[in-house]
C-alpha cells in the first residue's frame, strides 16, 4: 500500500494474525481492520465455556419440565401457544429455517454476508442463546474460508430480529440454501462435501437463535458507518479543493467563529479545512467579493453537523454489535428464560434514518459548489472549458449530480415512521430498519459519485489558474490527475467520472485520521 498525508492506496490486502473472539466489545476501528485485512478469527476459551454452559443448563431445564418455553417447546410468532413434543425439537427448528427462507429482491454484497456472520457470531458468543459450540465453529468455518450464505435484501421488517435474511444465513448450516464460494454461486451441499463437513443437527432454540437478531442491520450499520467516516473526511478534503479554486476566503473558517458556537464536529471541520489549505498560494491573493455563497462558507456548519450525527448514529450501532440481540435469552447464573424484545430494531432504525439524511446533505451542498464552480464566476470560464459553445465542458456532469441529489431525498424519507401489522397480530410494531438500511447504502453510493464529480470540476477549475493550492491539496491532485486529465474538448465524461469514483473508493484513511 502507499501511504501519503494520512491517506492509504490499498493495491493489496495485508495477512495479519488470527483475531480472537472474546466477550469484549468489539469497536469500530477493530471491524475496520477486520474488513480490509481479511483476518481470519477464532473463539476463545472463554467464549467456548460460556457457549457450553448455556447449552448444559438450557438441556437439564428442558428435562427437568414440562412447562412452556416460547420457541423452545412451542411454535414461533402467533403459535406461541402451540405445544411441541420433545422428540419433534430438532425438526421445529429446522422446519423454523426452511420456512422463514424466504428473501427476495437484491443480492447482498458479499463483504455485508462476511460481517453478517461475524456480528451473529459476536452475538452468539455471550452465552444468552442456547446454541451447540459446533454451530458457532461451524459459523467460524465459513467466516475464515469466504464461504458466504446467498442472501437477499428483501424481507426483514426490523423487529423479530432479521428472520428472512437470517434464515438464508442458517441454511447452509443445515445443508441447504446456497452459497458463494471461490466467486461462485454454488449449492451449500456440495461445499460441505468438498470441506467433508456433515450439515448442523439444530438443538432446541438453535434455529431462533440463528434467526431473531439483528445481524442484517448491524452488518449494513458497520459498512455503511465505515464509508461514511471516509467521505466525510473525503468530502472535507474536496470541498476545501472546491473553496480554494473558487478563489474563495479563508476567514470564516478561522477557530475563533466556531469556539463561539462549540459543536464539536463544526470545530472539527473548520480545523481540518484551514490543516488542508495551509500555505496555498490561491488562498493568499487579494480578494475582491466580501462572502462567499453558503455551500463554501457553511462548510463548518453542514459538513459539521453531519459528523455530530455520525458519532450519534456509531455509538448506537457499536452497542448493538455488542449485544445479544436474539430471544428468548438465557440466564443460567439467574436460572432464568426470559422472553423479551430484544429483536427489535427501533434503535438501529432511526440511526439508519438520521445517517440517510445527514449524509444525503453533504451531496446536497457539494452539488451547489459545483454548481458555482461552472457557472463563469471568479475568473473562471463557463462550464471550466476552453471555446464554450462549441465545448459544452462539464455543463451536464452538473445536471448528473443533481438528479442523485433529488434521488437521495427521496431515499432519505424517513424509513423508521412506518409500521405494518404482522405474524396475526403478534407482532403488531416492527421497526422497518432493514429498509432504512438498504436505503442508506444508496444514499452512500449515490453521493459518493455526487463526490466524484465535485473532484473532477474542482480538479479541473486549478487548471485555470495561475497560482498553486496547498501542498497537501497540490499531492492530492496530482494524483487524481494521473487517471483524469484536463478536459480540453469534450469526450465521453461518463469515463472521467467513473475513474474518478473508482479514486476515491482507492483511497482510505489512517484509523487515527478516520475516527479521531
Amino acid at each position: 500500500m502507499r501511504i501519503y498525508y494520512g491517506i492509504i492506496k490499498f493495491e493489496e490486502y495485508n495477512t495479519t494474525p488470527m483475531h480472537i473472539i472474546t466477550t469484549k466489545p468489539l469497536s469500530l476501528s477493530t471491524l475496520r481492520v477486520l474488513v480490509f485485512e481479511n483476518t481470519p478469527i477464532e473463539l476463545s476459551e472463554e467464549v467456548i465455556q460460556n457457549i457450553k454452559e448455556c447449552r448444559t443448563y438450557l438441556d437439564q431445564k428442558i428435562a427437568a419440565t414440562s412447562d412452556p418455553i416460547y420457541g423452545i417447546n412451542t411454535g414461533f410468532g402467533s403459535l406461541c401457544d402451540v405445544r411441541i413434543h420433545s422428540e419433534n425439537l430438532t425438526k421445529l427448528q429446522e422446519n423454523l429455517v426452511r420456512s422463514h427462507a424466504c428473501g427476495t429482491g437484491d443480492l447482498v454484497p458479499k463483504p455485508i454476508i462476511k460481517l453478517m456472520l461475524l456480528l451473529k457470531i459476536k452475538s452468539l458468543s455471550f452465552g444468552h442463546s442456547g446454541v451447540q459450540v459446533e454451530t458457532v465453529d461451524r459459523l467460524v468455518s465459513f467466516y475464515n474460508n469466504d464461504i458466504l450464505p446467498v442472501i437477499y435484501t428483501q424481507g426483514s421488517l426490523g423487529a423479530s430480529g432479521d428472520l428472512a435474511p437470517l434464515a438464508h444465513l442458517a441454511l447452509p448450516l443445515i445443508g441447504e440454501g446456497e452459497v458463494w464460494y471461490k466467486g461462485e454461486q454454488t449449492p451449500a451441499s456440495e461445499v460441505l462435501s468438498a470441506f467433508d463437513w456433515t450439515p448442523i443437527v439444530l438443538q432446541s432454540k438453535e434455529g431462533l437463535a440463528l434467526l431473531n437478531g439483528t445481524q442484517f442491520m448491524t452488518a449494513y450499520g458497520v459498512h455503511c458507518l465505515l464509508k461514511s467516516f471516509k467521505l466525510s473526511y473525503m468530502f472535507d478534503l474536496v470541498g476545501a479543493l472546491s473553496l480554494d479554486t473558487y478563489h474563495g476566503r479563508i476567514e470564516p473558517f478561522d477557530p475563533l467563529v466556531h469556539l463561539v458556537r462549540p459543536h464539536n464536529g463544526q470545530i472539527k471541520t473548520a480545523a481540518r479545512i484551514l490543516n488542508f489549505l495551509e500555505d496555498s498560494e490561491l488562498m493568499k491573493q487579494p480578494k475582491e467579493h466580501v462572502q462567499d455563497p453558503y455551500s463554501f462558507r457553511c462548510m463548518p456548519q453542514v459538513h459539521g453537523a453531519t459528523k455530530d450525527t455520525l458519532t450519534f448514529v456509531k455509538n448506537t450501532f457499536i452497542t448493538e454489535i455488542n449485544a445479544v440481540t436474539d430471544n428468548p435469552n438465557i440466564f443460567t447464573a439467574d436460572d432464568k428464560i426470559i422472553s423479551g424484545g430484544n429483536f427489535h430494531g427501533q434503535p438501529l432504525a432511526y440511526g439508519f434514518d438520521f445517517l440517510k439524511i445527514a449524509m444525503a446533505e453533504l451531496g446536497n451542498i457539494s452539488e451547489r459548489r459545483t454548481y458555482q464552480l461552472i457557472s463563469g464566476l471568479r475568473g473562471l470560464p463557463s462550464f471550466l472549458i476552453e471555446k464554450s459553445g462549441l465545448n459544452s465542458g462539464l455543463m451536464i456532469p452538473q445536471y448528473t449530480a443533481a438528479s442523485i441529489v433529488s434521488a437521495n431525498k427521496q431515499l432519505a424519507t424517513p424509513s423508521s415512521v412506518d409500521s405494518i401489522v404482522s405474524s396475526n397480530g403478534q407482532e403488531d410494531h416492527v421497526s422497518m430498519g432493514a429498509n432504512g438500511a438498504t436505503q442508506a447504502y444508496q444514499v452512500l453510493e449515490n453521493i459518493e459519485r455526487i463526490l466524484a464529480i465535485e473532484l473532477l470540476t474542482a480538479s479541473q477549475a486549478l487548471f485555470f489558474r495561475d497560482q498553486k493550492t496547498a501542498p497537501f491539496l497540490e499531492a492530492f491532485v496530482s494524483s487524481f490527475r494521473a487517471e483524469t486529465p484536463k478536459v480540453i474538448q469534450d469526450r465521453v465524461l461518463h469515463n472521467d467520472i467513473t475513474n474518478a469514483v473508482k479514486f476515491i473508493q482507492n483511497l482510505e484513511l489512517e484509523n487515527d485520521v478516520l475516527f479521531d
